[in-house]
C-alpha cells in the first residue's frame, strides 16, 4: 500500500508532509506506518516505516531528525543530524537536506516555513507545550536564523478535535490562570466535563504572535482510526500501546 501524505498549500513547494498510518509495515494495534521508536512495536517494522518516510522526503534515514519530546517549550536549532536526541519539542534549521520530524498521536504537529529566508521549523504542541509557548519559541528561533515572522507560514496537521477532547474543570483552571479569555476554547460537555479546542488554541497562539499565515488541515486523529493513531482512543479502548504519526519538513 502506498503512503498517504497530507500537505498544506501554504508550505509548498517546500517538501513536507503529515503522514497518515497508511502504507506501513506494522501490525496489530500498530497496524500501518508507526514511526515511534519509543513504542513497543517491533523495531524492525518501525525502521521499515521510517525508511519509507525518508524515501518520500528524498533523504536518507539518518537525515530524519527528531528530538526526545517532553511536552516543553524547548526548541533546538539543527545544523546536522542529531546523534543524541535532546529533550525538546521543536526544531528549526536553514540547512538543506535535513528533514525535521515530530511524532504525534493527538497532539498538534506544526510545520513552519519562511520561504524567502530559507528557514523551516517543526513543533510537537500538545496542550502543555502550546500553553507554555512552544509555538512562539519556534518563531523566535526562526528569526534568529534570519526569518521574519510576518513572512512565516505554519500548518497544523491532524490533531484531536474539540468534539473528541473531553477535559475536567482543573484543566480549564490551568488556562484561565494564564488568561481568562482562554475560556472561549472550551465548550460544555456532560456534567462538569468540558470540550477543549486544541487546534483552535494553537491557531490563536500563532496568529497572536504575528505569524504571516496559519491553518489547520481539519483532520481529527481520534475520529478516524483508519487513517490516524490516537493516544486517547487507544486509552479508551484499553489497548496496551499506540502508534505514532510522523510529520516532516525539509529544505
Amino acid at each position: 500500500m502506498t503512503l498517504e501524505i497530507l500537505t498544506a498549500k501554504s508550505l509548498s513547494p517546500i517538501r513536507h508532509g503529515f503522514f497518515t498510518r497508511k502504507g506501513g509495515a506494522s501490525s496489530g494495534i500498530f497496524a500501518g506506518l508507526n514511526c515511534g521508536t519509543g513504542s513497543t512495536d517491533q523495531s524492525e517494522a518501525v525502521a521499515i516505516n521510517r525508511a519509507r518516510v525518508a524515501v518520500a522526503m528524498d533523504v536518507g534515514p539518518p537525515a530524519l531528525t527528531g528530538v526526545h519530546q517532553v511536552h516543553s517549550a524547548e526548541v533546538v536549532t539543527v545544523t546536522a543530524p542529531l546523534r543524541d536526541k535532546p529533550r525538546a519539542d521543536a526544531m528549526v534549521t536553514r540547512t538543506p537536506g535535513l528533514a525535521l520530524t515530530v511524532l504525534t498521536a493527538d497532539c498538534q504537529p506544526v510545520l513552519f516555513a519562511d520561504h524567502a529566508a530559507g528557514v523551516v521549523g517543526a513543533a510537537h504542541a500538545g496542550w502543555r507545550g502550546a500553553l507554555d509557548g512552544v509555538l512562539e519559541a519556534v518563531l523566535d528561533a526562526m528569526e534568529a536564523l534570519g526569518a521574519s515572522r510576518s513572512n512565516t507560514v505554519a500548518a497544523i496537521g491532524p490533531s484531536i478535535s474539540q468534539r473528541a477532547y473531553e477535559v475536567g474543570p482543573e484543566f480549564l483552571d490551568s488556562f484561565l490562570a494564564e488568561d481568562p479569555e482562554y475560556a472561549r476554547f472550551f465548550a460544555n460537555g456532560q456534567g462538569d466535563r468540558l470540550m477543549f479546542d486544541l487546534p483552535g488554541f494553537g491557531l490563536h497562539r500563532l496568529r497572536n504572535a504575528g505569524i504571516g499565515s496559519a491553518s489547520w488541515t481539519g483532520h481529527c486523529t481520534y475520529s478516524d482510526p483508519e487513517r490516524f493513531y490516537s493516544y486517547r482512543r487507544a486509552t479508551h479502548a484499553k489497548e496496551a500501546d499506540y502508534g505514532r504519526l510522523i510529520a516532516a519538513i525539509r529544505l
